[in-house]
């Protein structure tokens, strides 16, 4: 069992990203058994979910004329326009079914506000706007978190970027995750990652 001062942050295992899902990850739900396991590991677990409203400013369809995976300017930088996906209520919303979602503590539902979109468990992608996970993390005592889940180059990246920023310990186990890989979107997270102090391993 590890310490309690080390969180497991399961990220987006929903079903718009796996396959099937209308945001589908290559093998995304190939990495549930592992996860599985590592739930029995920790004593805090954190799940998070992609939950956006419909007329979500990052869906390509609520853009006339643009693509979807082509890059627009937001007040807040540049957002990729995605495939509708993770509405909420919706059963792409839905956590993965093999997914054991008992055993979690808290799920933090991310993206819910229409202008702006969510790929950090930690902030907004002004990355200013808190999503209030660190606050739950600190006043239960955690100082490390180990991040697995969707997809390894978007949402666990500034997942992992973020938590090294705000002081944290930070691993990634890359076994359980997997990735767009969006141009050469991993290589560029992985680097990112590492050169913020996040473990990979």
């Amino acid at each position: 069992m590890r310490p309690a001062t080390d969180a497991l942050i399961v990220i987006d295992v929903q079903n718009d990203f796996c396959p099937g899902g209308a945001l589908a990850v290559i093998d995304g739900d190939a990495i549930i058994p592992e996860i599985n396991a590592l739930m029995r590991e920790f004593q805090v677990r954190v799940l998070t979910q992609d939950w956006h409203p419909a007329d979500h400013a990052s869906f390509a369809a609520n853009h006339p004329g643009k693509a979807a995976f082509s890059l627009i300017e937001m007040p807040y930088g540049p957002q990729v326009l995605w495939p509708v996906h993770c509405v909420q209520g919706t059963s792409g919303a839905a956590f993965h079914t093999g997914l054991r979602t008992d055993p979690a503590d808290m799920v933090l539902r991310k993206g819910f506000r229409a202008a702006i979109d969510s790929y950090s468990a930690f902030f907004e992608n002004d990355r200013t706007t808190p999503t209030g996970l660190e606050g739950y993390l600190r006043t239960r005592g955690v100082d490390h978190v180990t991040l697995v889940g969707l997809a390894t180059d978007f949402c666990v990246a500034y997942s992992a970027v973020d938590a090294a920023r705000l002081g944290f310990g930070v691993s990634v186990i890359e076994s359980a995750c997997r990735a767009i890989d969006l141009d050469g979107s991993l290589e560029t997270a992985r680097r990112a990652m590492t050169e913020a102090g996040v473990v990979l391993l």
